[in-house]
């Protein structure tokens, strides 16, 4: 009970926040959801126009490729935790500013806190370097990787799902090839851990 209410407390928080210029201009707040015990806790760049309308993460043509990517990898969106650098669209699905992701920051921090998962998955360019910093690398060189993130948290880059419907191709070596085998790796390390 304690846990749902130290996270009710995050979403009214996320959902009242003016912080920046994102505020102003959105429908709906998207703080998260899923599993607040999840292993795997995953973390794209921000809302798009389906999400800021329904108030909810991946949930446009890119987050149902997402879920059928983890459904194919034997994942239910369920039983992660799915959330964003910030919780309000950026207008005309811009790229976050700094100064936004910034503002943002004390409550993804909240959120990391609260569901302590093992393992998170980076989804782009924008979040991976966000949680890792800018010198990180290009995501075509990062991604499927295993960093470091603080807590003892093992943090792995992917590729944005809509990267994956600019490059449909399912033939090994292609983004969207090397997506699924990312996911299973990531796991693999879940069930991994949940053995030890």
């Amino acid at each position: 009970m304690q846990l749902e209410k130290q996270y009710a407390d995050i979403i009214e928080n996320i959902c009242k926040c003016h912080k920046c210029r994102l505020g102003g201009t959105r429908k709906k707040t998207v703080p998260g959801e899923g599993n607040l015990k999840a292993a795997i806790m995953l973390i794209g760049e921000g809302p798009g126009a389906d999400e800021d309308e329904q108030g909810r993460p991946f949930v446009g043509r890119a987050g149902r490729l997402l879920t059928k990517i983890l459904a194919d990898a034997g994942i239910n969106r369920e039983d992660v935790y799915i959330t964003n650098v910030v919780k309000c669209r950026p207008p005309e699905n811009r790229v976050p500013q700094s100064d936004e992701a910034q503002a943002c920051k004390v409550h993804l921090l909240r959120q990391i806190a609260l569901i302590k998962p093992k393992f998170i998955g980076a989804i782009g360019s924008t979040a991976a370097k966000f949680l890792l910093g800018d010198n990180i690398g290009i995501i075509t060189k990062i991604r499927g990787s295993w960093f470091d993130f603080e807590g003892g948290i093992k943090l792995m880059p992917l590729f944005h799902p809509s990267y994956l419907l600019r490059n449909p191709s399912e033939e090994p070596g292609s983004p969207k090839y090397n997506m699924s085998c990312d996911i299973k790796k990531l796991k693999a390390a879940c069930e991994e851990f949940s053995n030890v």
